[in-house]
């Protein structure tokens, strides 16, 4: 903790920084034991070792690795826009990269946001402009990073450009080719969560940025049956390339912001194999008036498929009573989530105060667990929907929806009243878990980054180093790390982009000189290290003779990633590879110093 303060007390001094060793005589004596013959003893011992030790240290320099002054964040969402504009405002290059046809992420979805009622769209809208015409900012949209290679400060990251069928530098967005294509019917609408259909060639929203359409191959008759044609004969600017094919960019990088987002648990029923198990008390999914959060967003947002009124999607009727069923999935181990998905009891509130201020006399109910409204007016939020709205919360749990009659059946218990409780209602919303994307892992292998067993991110510290991963010059924004909500996300963005910012400072990083080193005369190229290697930092190295032709290829240490653990020393058979400041000398002086 203090080596710090005394290396550079050292430094100060005129002293090499590096000749410096610590006896921790407080922590390790005096504050644990209390026994003080004991604990002296011990501490002469540990001086008597520090003494052996630095009796061998030697002079060292710190690594100095050169820096590529642009960043690269993945994901649009409102976390990706954050930290873009907060790197590119700073004055520096940022490729901002998304695997949808637009940028905006769920937020672009939502109809009203917590807990001030803000039109979601209307705060958004702008930012996602902001970032499409920033100089400094090079947006590449239907986009995914396909490989990433290098080390803090200098990455290099291959990315697909996947094909629209549409060419970007002619297309002007009149939308013509939208309204003109036959197929209107063949494919569930992404953005509206499957609630409504959209044609072969779609723009996602009416605000998406780029407003330029993509073409979806596995519907269009042309990719089809060769025939049709019908946005070729309408498009004046003949912008569409049937022909086009995935392009690959490749981008030199210095550091990364990692903000993929969340996808919604569905309640449907899973393999046999997976741990994390469907609602089949709930239907599995198959009755069309119990919806997820996210598809009552759209019913509720003006631009949605009812434009703004309350129907259920099987009739296109009122609903005059539903209910509202908290904690689907999460906090559930049976279900496989044993966490708390953050934001479902403040959107419920949400949701059960829209459904009253547009059907005034329906009836809400709220199934519950607990309320876990923590943040500034969260609250008072929740109080407002109970108090004033007049939403009736339940405490517990729902055990079965069933449908009867044109009604569902809900049937649960209030354990407060100690009664079950049945409820037949017209629509029923489920507040599900909040769960990590289905190519998380996939991504976290190509960039270098450590997740828990849910597929969420793991931070370095969860205190002190919040938004850092293992691998150097890669930060983490929003829900990716676990669910969160806006300002949350938007405040984490803005923390990764100012590390991003600090990394940029200066022309040249210095790094501590502690790092692995491979003795290339008796490596056996066995790459048992390369094997055990947690960030990546053993390469292949080729020796070649005078005319050459390859000798043997060995191991080789990338410093710039190289973390200083210790792990390929360990495994190595024929003790080639050696840590600098930690050689076998010193660690076995240190040993007989006890003798």
């Amino acid at each position: 903790m203090h080596e710090k303060t005394f290396r550079k007390a050292c430094a100060d001094s005129g002293l090499n920084p590096f000749l410096c060793e610590i006896a921790n005589l407080r922590e390790h004596c005096s504050w644990v034991h209390e026994d003080i013959v004991e604990g002296t003893k011990k501490a002469i011992d540990l001086v008597r070792i520090a003494v052996e030790r630095v009796k061998r240290n030697v002079p060292l320099s710190p690594i100095q690795v050169p820096v590529t002054k642009k960043a690269l964040v993945i994901g649009g969402g409102i976390s990706g826009i954050q930290a873009s504009l907060d790197i590119a405002n700073a004055g520096f290059d940022v490729v901002l990269v998304e695997k949808q046809p637009s940028i905006g992420g769920h937020m672009s979805q939502l109809s009203e946001t917590f807990p001030t009622l803000d039109c979601s769209q209307c705060i958004l809208t702008p930012r996602m402009v902001e970032v499409y015409q920033h100089p400094r900012i090079k947006l590449l949209t239907y986009s995914e990073v396909e490989n990433v290679e290098g080390f803090i400060g200098n990455f290099k990251v291959t990315i697909r450009k996947k094909a629209r069928s549409i060419d970007e530098s002619k297309c002007t967005g009149c939308g013509l080719c939208v309204q003109k294509c036959p197929i209107k019917k063949k494919a569930y609408n992404e953005f509206e969560e499957g609630l409504a259909f959209r044609p072969a060639v779609y723009v996602p929203f009416p605000q998406a940025v780029p407003n330029i359409p993509v073409i979806d191959r596995t519907v269009c008759t042309y990719y089809q049956t060769g025939k049709c044609q019908m946005c070729v004969k309408v498009c004046g600017r003949e912008a569409i390339k049937f022909d086009q094919e995935d392009t690959l960019i490749t981008e030199d990088i210095g550091a990364i912001v990692v903000a993929t987002g969340y996808k919604l648990y569905t309640i449907d029923k899973k393999p046999d194999a997976q741990e994390i198990k469907g609602y089949g008390e709930y239907g599995y999914g198959k009755y069309k008036d119990v919806v997820d959060g996210l598809q009552f967003e759209r019913i509720a947002s003006a631009s949605g498929p009812t434009s703004g009124e309350i129907l259920r999607p099987s009739d296109n009727s009122v609903p005059k009573k539903i209910v509202f069923i908290q904690c689907v999935g999460s906090r559930d181990e049976s279900k496989g989530f044993s966490y708390c998905s953050k934001i479902c009891c403040m959107y419920t509130a949400k949701h059960a105060m829209l459904y009253k201020h547009k059907v005034h006399d329906g009836e809400a109910y709220v199934f519950y667990m607990d309320i876990r409204a923590g943040g500034k007016g969260y609250d008072e939020f929740v109080r407002r929907a109970i108090e004033e709205d007049n939403v009736k919360y339940i405490r517990g749990r729902v055990s079965r929806i069933y449908e009867e009659n044109g009604k569902y059946i809900v049937k649960g218990e209030d354990t407060i009243a100690g009664m079950p409780v049945v409820i037949d209602a017209d629509m029923v919303v489920l507040a599900t878990a909040i769960t990590a994307q289905p190519d998380a892992v996939k991504l976290a292998q190509t960039v270098g980054m450590s997740y828990d067993k849910y597929g969420f991110y793991n931070e370095v510290h969860p205190k002190l180093r919040p938004v850092e991963v293992s691998t150097a010059g890669v930060f983490l924004a929003g829900a990716c790390q676990a669910p969160k909500d806006i300002p949350e996300s938007v405040a984490m963005a803005s923390a990764a982009a100012s590390k991003s910012l600090v990394l940029f400072g200066s022309d040249l990083l210095e790094r501590e000189p502690t790092v692995a080193k491979v003795n290339e005369s008796i490596c056996a190229g066995c790459f048992y290290c390369q094997k055990v290697c947690a960030y990546n930092a053993i390469e292949r190295k080729e020796i070649k003779d005078r005319q050459g032709n390859v000798v043997k290829v060995i191991a080789s240490v990338n410093s710039g990633l190289c973390q200083g653990c210790g792990t390929c020393n360990a495994v190595c058979p024929s003790k080639s590879v050696e840590l600098v400041g930690f050689n076998d000398e010193q660690i076995y002086a240190q040993i007989n110093a006890l003798g």
